[in-house]
C-alpha cells in the first residue's frame, strides 16, 4: 500500500510538474506572438504614415482639423470673449462639452483608419480593426485677445471599420496598439492626441498561429497522463495477482499439510508394539496411509495439470451429446457421491437437444458449480438446476441458497487462484480453481459463464453454450 501511495504522489506530482511547464511554455509563446503581432502592424502603420506626411503632415485628419478649428472659432468668439464672465459651473460644463464635440469630429472625420485598412490589405494582412483616438492635450486659444482655455482630456472610442461600433473598452485599453501621436496647432485651437488601432479578432489569429505548438502540448500531457494511468493498472494488477499467488501457496501449504500430518501421525502409529501385534489396527493404518496418499497425488496431479492448461489450449473431444440427459446423469451421480449432501430440483425445457461437448471436461464444469453451492452454503444446501435454449444457446443455470457474492468479488471470481474472503483463508477449503475451470471450459465450448448474486441470497451461475 505504501509503494502504491509513493507511485500514486510521484506520478501525480510529475503530471502537475509536466502541466505546469506546458502552460509555461505556452503563454511564453502566446506573449512572444502577441510582441510579434503588434510590432508587425505598429511597424506597418508607421511605414504607411511616414509615405503619407511627406506630402501632407496632416494626411489623414486635413477635414478634422479644418472643422475643429472652425468650432473652436465660434466657442471663443460666442462663448467665451461675448461673456464678460464665467462661474466655476458654467466653465467646467463647457470644457466637458468642447472635449465631447472635439473628439467626436476627429473620429467622425479623420480618413487615416480608411488608408490604414486599404495599405494592410495590400500588404495581405487583416484589413479590419478598431481605432480609437485619446486626446492628451486640448486648448482653445485667440491669440489676439490672449484668451485660452484648458479642458481636462477623457477619451472616446472610434468605430471598426467596416464592422461597427466597438462597446467592451476594457478589451481596446488591453490589447490595442499605439500607432502614432499626433501635436497640431492652428488659428484657434492647439492639439496632442494618439492613435490607437485594435484588431478584434486578434486572438483567433494568434491561436491559428499557435495551433501546432497548443497541439504538441496537449499531445504530450495526455500521452504522459495515459502511460502513467496504464502503469498505474499495471501495478495494480501486479499486485493484485501477487496477492492471489501467496493466497494460492497458502491454501496449497494447508492443503498439502493435512495428508502430510496424517501420514506422519499413521506411520508412527506404526512403530508403537501395540498396534504391530494388532493386525485389523494395521490394516486401518495402512488403509488410512493410502487414502491420504491418493490425495496428496491428487493435489500434485493438479498442480501440473494447471502447468499443462496453462501452456497448451483445451483438447476436446467433442462427440454429440443429449444435453439434458448428461445434466440428469451428472446430478445424479453428484448426489450419490456426497451422500444426498443436498436438495436438488432440476428443469428442463430443451427437448432433447443435442450438441458438441467433451463430456469430461464437461462433467468437471457442472461438478464445480454443484460443489460451490453445497461448499458456500451455511444452511441446508438447495440447489435448483434449470436448463433453457433460445435459437443460438443452451442455457445452463444452477442456483443455490448459499452465502451470495459481493458486487467487488463478481469481478474476480473467474480469475485463476482468486477465493472470495472469509475472514479466515481456511475456513473453507479450496485452491480459487474451480470457478476459473469453469470459466476455461465454457469458452473453450465456444460459450461463456456468467454470475448473479447478493450477499445472503445465494447465486445464481449460469452457462450459455451454442448449439
Amino acid at each position: 500500500m505504501k509503494q502504491k501511495n509513493t507511485i500514486l504522489l510521484f506520478g501525480t506530482g510529475s503530471i502537475v510538474l509536466l502541466i505546469t511547464i506546458q502552460v509555461y511554455l505556452v503563454l511564453s509563446i502566446w506573449n512572444q506572438k502577441n510582441e510579434s503581432f503588434d510590432l508587425r502592424y505598429k511597424s506597418l502603420s508607421q511605414d504607411y504614415i511616414s509615405r503619407l506626411s511627406r506630402f501632407n503632415s496632416n494626411a489623414g485628419f486635413d477635414t478634422a482639423y479644418i472643422l475643429i478649428n472652425t468650432y473652436a472659432e465660434q466657442v471663443m468668439r460666442k462663448e467665451i470673449l461675448s461673456k464678460k464672465s464665467f462661474n466655476e459651473t458654467d466653465l467646467s460644463a463647457l470644457k466637458k462639452q468642447v472635449l465631447e464635440d472635439v473628439t467626436k469630429i476627429l473620429v467622425l472625420e479623420q480618413d487615416l483608419s480608411s488608408f490604414l485598412s486599404r495599405y494592410f490589405a495590400s500588404q495581405g494582412y487583416e484589413k479590419d480593426f478598431n481605432f480609437k483616438i485619446e486626446i492628451n492635450d486640448l486648448r482653445l486659444i485667440d491669440f489676439d485677445t490672449r484668451v485660452d482655455i484648458y479642458t481636462n482630456p477623457d477619451f472616446m472610442s472610434g468605430r471598426r471599420i467596416g464592422a461597427g461600433s466597438i462597446k467592451d473598452r476594457s478589451k481596446i485599453q488591453k490589447s490595442r496598439i499605439l500607432v502614432n501621436s499626433y501635436w497640431t496647432e492652428e488659428n484657434y485651437f492647439r492639439m496632442q492626441f494618439d492613435y490607437y488601432i485594435d484588431f478584434q479578432d486578434k486572438k483567433q489569429t494568434l491561436l491559428k498561429e499557435m495551433s501546432a505548438s497548443l497541439f504538441l502540448s496537449v499531445f504530450s500531457i495526455v500521452v504522459v497522463a495515459l502511460l502513467f494511468m496504464i502503469t498505474f493498472r499495471n501495478l495494480i494488477e501486479e499486485r493484485r495477482l501477487s496477492n492471489l499467488k501467496t493466497d494460492f501457496i497458502n491454501n496449497m501449504t494447508h492443503e498439502l499439510k493435512t495428508p502430510l500430518s496424517t501420514i506422519t501421525v499413521a506411520g508412527k502409529t506404526l512403530e508403537m508394539e501395540k498396534i504391530r501385534s494388532d493386525p485389523g489396527k494395521i490394516m486401518e493404518t495402512a488403509r488410512l496411509i493410502g487414502k491420504q496418499s491418493i490425495h496428496l497425488n491428487q493435489l500434485i496431479n493438479l498442480i501440473l495439470e494447471i502447468s499443462m492448461w496453462e501452456r497448451t489450449q483445451f483438447q476436446l473431444d467433442k462427440k454429440q451429446v443429449e444435453v439434458d440427459e448428461l445434466i440428469k446423469d451428472i446430478v445424479e451421480s453428484f448426489i450419490s457421491g456426497c451422500s444426498n449432501c443436498a436438495k436438488i430440483t432440476q428443469s428442463y425445457d430443451i427437448e432433447g437437444i443435442k450438441t458438441d461437448l467433451d463430456v469430461v471436461y464437461f462433467t468437471t464444469m457442472v461438478n464445480n458449480l454443484l460443489t460451490n453451492a453445497v461448499k458456500y452454503s451455511d444452511k441446508e444446501p438447495e440447489i435448483k438446476v434449470e436448463v433453457t435454449k433460445d435459437k443460438d444457446f443452451v442455457y445452463i443455470k444452477v442456483a443455490d441458497n448459499g452465502i451470495g457474492i459481493n458486487r467487488n468479488d463478481q469481478k474476480h471470481i473467474f480469475d485463476k487462484f482468486y477465493r472470495v474472503s472469509t475472514g479466515n483463508i481456511h475456513k473453507i477449503k479450496g485452491l480459487g480453481l474451480g470457478l476459473y475451470y469453469v470459466k476455461r471450459i465454457a469458452e473453450s465450448h465456444g460459450g461463456d459463464v456468467t454470475v448473479e448474486s447478493k450477499p445472503g441470497k445465494g447465486s445464481i451461475f449460469t452457462i450459455s453454450l451454442p448449439y
